[in-house]
């Protein structure tokens, strides 16, 4: 499916390609364990984790605001299916956010994402 995206949105440099892949945490602790574990299994090559956010929304027919961590994560075109599937077996929510997409990069990262031994 990413590939499909990718050739739609012209990015035919595959090199040049990263894809993000974005998902929000209940706390900081629990991002910190998320992003540990996706490096240390080679599924990502660097995870962002950003200051706490507020979130709205409406889960199971009520109204709720939280406040939640948001992870960025950067990885190969190969391993994002591998990584979304980690991201949804290891993540807390019950329904976890998970969004991915291609993005075409510097040269020059997009070597370091995929050189870093992503498995």
């Amino acid at each position: 499916m990413i590939s499909n995206i990718v050739n739609a949105q012209g990015l035919d440099h595959m090199t040049d390609t990263v894809v993000l892949i974005l998902t929000t945490l209940p706390s900081t602790e629990a991002a910190a364990t998320l992003s540990r574990q996706a490096l240390d299994t080679k599924f990502a090559a660097c995870v962002t984790q950003f200051a706490p956010v507020h979130s709205r929304y409406f889960w199971q027919g009520k109204f709720e605001e939280t406040e939640e961590i948001v992870l960025l994560f950067k990885t190969t075109v190969e391993m994002a299916p591998k990584l979304k599937e980690w991201i949804a077996r290891h993540h807390p929510y019950q329904t976890p956010e998970i969004l991915s997409w291609p993005t075409s990069a510097h040269p020059a990262y997009a070597q370091w994402v995929a050189a870093t031994g992503l498995q």
